[in-house]
């Protein structure tokens, strides 16, 4: 499991230039799809879909990328891997963790 969450928005803004509207914007859009994208994640394991769960994880590990979230970024890629395997039958805990990580980068996101 990844270790506690920190926003770095000093780091964030850096690599946007100092660019806070595009910072905000960013925010706004991970807090507007962040339930949605839990969701479609939750759904397509429910499905036993490998290919969907990859695309599903690939799509959440860019997310965290974004908010240099390295730690969260390295789950949603081992989830990826394991999918593109197709070993789902010990994804569960993995799939719960992602979820998890993207509620814990959410509220610190809502916190500023």
């Amino acid at each position: 499991m990844a270790g506690p969450f920190v926003l770095d928005r000093a780091s964030i803004l850096d690599r946007l230039g100092g660019d806070e509207e595009i910072y905000s914007m960013m925010v706004d859009m991970f807090l507007d799809d962040v339930e949605a994208n839990s969701a479609a994640l939750a759904s397509a394991f429910a499905s036993g879909e490998a290919t969907v769960v990859q695309r599903e994880a690939h799509t959440i590990k860019g997310l965290l990328a974004t908010f240099s979230d390295d730690d969260g970024a390295a789950e949603a890629l081992a989830v990826e891997k394991k999918a593109r395997a197709g070993d789902l039958a010990r994804l569960g805990d993995a799939v719960g963790d992602l979820q998890r990580r993207l509620r814990e980068v959410a509220n610190a996101l809502r916190a500023g």
